[in-house]
């Protein structure tokens, strides 16, 4: 897919661990939470997909708590900045080789 004005490709949009974000989420009595800091990873709880948000401590929230946020109740997900994946670690493809010879 290319950007019709500039004539370059678009980036991809990912969301990486190490991302600065703000996540706004469902909460109590019909009003969201706003959660602002990094995230860390996709954590899964008896089957439920869950955020995990290290607060920035912005808003009065404690700088560094980890806010695990239900996937369900994700209203919208800004990346403020996005971090670059990381390259992913495979094994030495030498040393399994040999187990199929």
């Amino acid at each position: 897919m290319t950007d019709a004005s500039s004539g370059g490709k678009k980036p991809l949009i990912a969301l990486t661990p190490g991302s600065r974000v703000r996540v706004r989420s469902a909460g109590p009595d019909e009003t969201a939470i706003d959660s602002t800091g990094i995230f860390r990873s996709l954590v899964s709880i008896g089957g439920d997909n869950t955020l995990a948000i290290e607060l920035d401590g912005g808003a009065g929230e404690e700088k560094g708590r980890v806010r695990l946020v239900p996937v369900p109740a994700v209203l919208a997900i800004d990346i403020l900045e996005a971090a670059k994946p990381e390259e992913e670690k495979r094994a030495d493809p030498s040393a399994s080789a040999a187990y199929f010879r």
